[in-house]
């Protein structure tokens, strides 16, 4: 591995985890696009590594300071983390039975989508 794929590798790991960290975004967020626009991998490259990233530990001093600030429902979490590891079964599987320009297309629209719906909810309540 080059020092520049490392590098580009780190900052897709910093910006992920200040934005997980700042807004909660899911870390595949900016890592899907960051791996696929930035070091050229395929889609379902950049989801699998995506997925084995946010397997490890990364975000452990988040959740300690949303935790002592009172921030986190234990509760919701374990449910979700569970109903995640189910669901990235699944995703997984019928992500690799669907063509990667297909795959790529829905996962635009999804972000396109969030972006609107942030984007609109954020500016009626600054702008009132």
């Amino acid at each position: 591995m080059s020092v520049s794929t490392i590098l580009i590798l780190i900052l897709i790991g910093v910006c992920a985890g200040v934005l997980s960290g700042f807004v909660g975004v899911g870390g595949g967020m900016i890592i899907v696009p960051g791996l696929v626009f930035l070091l050229g991998a395929s889609q379902l490259s950049a989801q699998g590594t995506s997925l084995a990233v946010i397997m490890l530990p990364v975000g452990i001093f988040g959740v300690m300071n949303y935790y002592k600030a009172g921030h986190i429902n234990l509760s919701f979490a374990f449910v979700i983390a569970l109903a995640f590891v189910l669901g990235s079964y699944i995703g997984s599987k019928y992500a690799l039975k669907v063509p990667e320009h297909k795959i790529k297309f829905l996962f635009g629209l999804f972000l396109l989508y969030i972006s609107i719906k942030m984007i609109y909810s954020g500016a009626t309540k600054w702008f009132g």
